[in-house]
């Protein structure tokens, strides 16, 4: 049988009927408290919740969510908060891939009322400034909040969403909450190129390193007072409790739920700072197979590429020769050569500087390597300095030794929003 995205949702409203009726309706009740997790790690969510959603008391409430935004025991937070009379839920912003998560990359769900609760389900992608705000004002919200699993990568698109809901929440008048969630890969340093704001786009909107080693409310903090201080929001932060900034996803006790459909594990998580890079190439980055960002190929390429990256003797990872064929996106249904990564020391991996090596070894040992010819790659680093010195000859040292001025002062930046320790 097909399941579209109509009929996913038809789904998703039987089951919260069937929670809502067993659950009863409209007393504080049925919603148990959230926060009784099986890990040590609350999530600002949980900790929203167990205070009784003191901070929002009087407030319209919208939420800007997704598949992520769950309790500690799987329940998805726009279906707890609903029946909940301590808050008046009022509207959800779905982002990226939707606020269901029935889309995939480059799409959303457009505007509907959400069957399992009847609210109604507003589209933020690709939306920011003014439009944004007319969204927010049209929806009635008093405030807005912010709770979404982030990867840990510039250019994974939710902390734009992010930003762009903080840009836009200040224009339209309205208070600005943000939930926390882990840092899957740590909270230790940030890594890679800082983004000239030339190159701002989605996927990289202001000057931040590419790894940028922090969690979404210290994103927010930073944003509110860096990039948004001519106009800030009036920002609200709820932190985690139990998070330690060395803490991998896998520490926390907390359920995993894919961000997006091409995250299914922390393990993607991991590298994906590093090979997504690949996406600016024309090469496979794994996309339509079970391991995405882990494995990386193209027509043509064989185990010496896998010989050459493991030649540099890189920390914390081997790379295996390996064959795959992509069931969608680049070289759907075609038998392509490449690599896996495989990580075996996940404190020692740096994945940025994998991610460069990899691109530095394939250009030298496959004569098909290129760019996209739109220079995706740029966006993606932020500048055109790792594309033009690659093509000059630069290796792998070369390449990463040219951020090191901007990053050490983003760092620097950055230590002043640090929440955890």
């Amino acid at each position: 049988m097909s399941l579209t995205r109509r009929g996913l949702l038809a789904a998703g409203g039987a089951v919260g009927a069937l929670a809502a009726t067993a659950a009863g309706t409209g007393a504080a009740s049925a919603a148990p408290a959230a926060g009784k997790g099986h890990g040590r790690v609350r999530t600002g969510f949980d900790r929203l919740a167990a205070d009784g959603y003191a901070l929002l008391k009087g407030q319209k409430v919208g939420v800007v969510t997704n598949p992520t935004g769950i309790t500690s025991d799987v329940r998805h937070i726009v279906d707890v908060m609903h029946p909940d009379e301590r808050v008046d839920l009022i509207a959800v912003f779905g982002p990226e891939h939707g606020f269901r998560g029935t889309a995939q990359a480059g799409g959303s769900e457009g505007r509907y009322d959400d069957p399992a609760t009847g609210l109604p389900v507003y589209d933020t992608y690709l939306k920011s400034g003014q439009p944004l705000a007319d969204v927010f004002t049209a929806s009635g919200v008093d405030t807005v909040v912010f709770d979404i699993q982030d990867a840990g990568a510039r250019f994974y698109t939710y902390i734009w969403t992010l930003y762009d809901c903080m840009e836009a929440a200040a224009r339209a008048g309205k208070r600005f909450v943000v939930l926390d969630r882990p840092n899957p890969v740590t909270g230790r340093a940030a890594l890679g190129p800082v983004l000239d704001p030339a190159f701002g786009t989605f996927v990289g909107r202001r000057e931040i390193a590419q790894a940028h080693g922090m969690t979404v409310t210290e994103l927010a903090l930073l944003f509110n007072a860096r990039f948004l201080a001519d106009r800030p929001v009036d920002l609200r932060i709820v932190k985690m409790s139990g998070w330690k900034r060395s803490d991998f996803f896998d520490a926390t006790g907390l359920p995993w739920v894919p961000p997006s459909p091409n995250m299914p594990t922390p393990d993607t998580a991991l590298v994906y700072s590093g090979t997504c890079l690949f996406e600016g190439t024309n090469l496979s980055e794994g996309r339509g197979t079970t391991r995405p960002f882990e494995l990386l190929g193209a027509e043509g390429i064989d185990h010496r590429w896998a010989a050459a990256a493991n030649a540099l003797g890189l920390p914390g990872v081997a790379f295996r020769e390996a064959y795959f064929a992509p069931t969608f996106s680049k070289f759907q249904g075609k038998t392509v050569g490449g690599v896996q990564l495989h990580v075996h020391d996940r404190e020692a991996f740096d994945p940025v500087r994998t991610g460069i090596a990899l691109l530095v070894t394939a250009k030298r040992t496959w004569n098909g390597f290129a760019w996209r010819s739109d220079n995706w790659i740029d966006k993606l680093t932020g500048n055109t300095r790792v594309r033009t010195m690659i093509d000059a000859g630069a290796d792998t040292d070369e390449v990463v030794g040219a951020w090191s001025e901007d990053l050490a002062a983003f760092r620097a930046v950055r230590k002043r929003y640090l929440q955890y320790r």
